[in-house]
C-alpha cells in the first residue's frame, strides 16, 4: 500500500521508496528511507568546518569521498547548471570536476556549439546573451553529503587547457576535435538504417587523418577549461526526519576591501 495513494491512477512514478539500504529503516514499504548513518557520526557542527575557507573545506570532504572505503564511485561527478538569457531557461548536465585550486572548480568542455556555451557566452546572432553565472552540485549518497556551489565563470588560458588536454588518452583528444557538441546529426540516406551516427563517425575519420602520425595534438580553440569562481558554497549533511545539517559560506567584502567568507547554519 502506498503511503499516499495515487487516487487518479495517472502517475507513472509516485512517491518512490528507492532501493533499500543497510542504513535505512522504512516503516511503510513506500516511505522514503531515512538518513540514519549520520546519527552515529554526530551530524555536522560549525566546529567541524573551516571557519573561513570553503575551498579548503571542500577539499577535506572530497578527500574523504575519494577514500576506497567511502562507497562513492566517482566523487568528481557533479551537475553543472546554467541559465539562458533572456528566456531564463535553465539546463543541467553531469560533468567531471577535473581541477580545484584556490580560485575555484574547473571543468573542461566544448565552448563553441554546446548548450552551456550558448548559456554562458551568448550567441553571435544575439538571440541569447551571455549569463556568466553557473552552479555545481555534488551528491555523495553513501556519505549522505551534498555540496552546492554558485558562482561566476571564467575561461582558462589556452596554455592551462593544453596542459590538461595532453593528459587525455588519444581517443578523447580526437573526440574533442571531432564532435560539434549538441549539433544535430543528420541521417545518411546512402547508409541503410543510419540514424545520424555516420556523420559523427565521418568527423572522427577526418580528425584521425588530420593528426595521423602526430604525437602532439593541440587543444582546439573551441575547447578548454572553465572555472566556476564560487560566491556561495553550501555543505549539506543528511539527518534523520529530514532535519538535515546545512552550512553555507557567502563571499563578502571585508573592511579592507578584500574578499572574506561568512559562515551560517541554515534551516533544513
Amino acid at each position: 500500500m502506498a503511503l499516499y495513494p495515487n487516487q487518479d491512477g495517472d502517475k507513472l512514478i509516485f512517491a518512490p521508496a528507492g532501493a533499500p539500504q543497510s542504513f535505512e529503516i522504512s516503516i511503510v514499504p513506500t516511505q522514503a528511507g531515512q538518513f540514519l548513518k549520520t546519527e552515529h557520526l554526530g551530524g555536522l557542527k560549525r566546529t567541524d568546518l573551516s571557519p573561513d575557507d570553503p575551498i579548503r573545506q571542500f577539499h577535506a570532504w572530497f578527500d574523504e569521498a575519494s577514500q576506497p572505503g567511502s562507497g562513492v564511485p566517482h566523487p568528481e561527478s557533479c551537475t553543472l547548471s546554467t541559465a539562458q538569457l533572456p528566456s531564463g531557461r535553465v539546463s543541467a548536465r553531469m560533468v567531471y570536476m577535473k581541477e580545484l585550486d584556490a580560485r575555484g572548480f574547473v571543468i573542461y568542455s566544448n565552448f563553441d556549439t554546446s548548450g552551456k556555451a550558448r548559456d554562458l557566452f551568448g550567441t553571435e546572432d544575439g538571440s541569447s546573451t551571455g549569463n556568466p553565472w553557473a552552479s555545481l552540485v555534488f551528491w555523495w549518497e553513501p556519505l549522505e553529503r551534498q555540496i552546492r556551489v554558485e558562482g561566476r565563470v571564467e575561461r582558462l588560458p589556452p596554455a592551462e587547457s593544453q596542459a590538461y588536454f595532453d593528459t587525455r588518452v588519444r581517443g578523447s583528444r580526437i573526440g574533442a576535435w571531432s564532435s560539434r557538441q549538441s549539433a544535430v546529426l543528420r541521417p545518411d540516406a546512402n547508409v541503410e538504417g543510419d540514424d545520424g551516427r555516420t556523420m559523427l563517425d565521418n568527423w572522427v575519420k577526418e580528425t584521425e587523418a588530420k593528426f595521423e602520425g602526430a604525437d602532439h595534438i593541440p587543444v582546439p580553440e573551441f575547447w578548454g577549461g572553465l572555472r566556476i569562481v564560487p560566491e556561495r558554497v553550501e555543505f549539506w549533511q543528511g539527518r534523520q526526519s529530514r532535519l538535515h545539517d546545512r552550512f553555507v559560506y557567502d563571499r563578502t567584502k571585508g573592511k579592507d576591501g578584500g574578499d572574506k567568507w561568512t559562515l551560517e547554519r541554515l534551516s533544513p
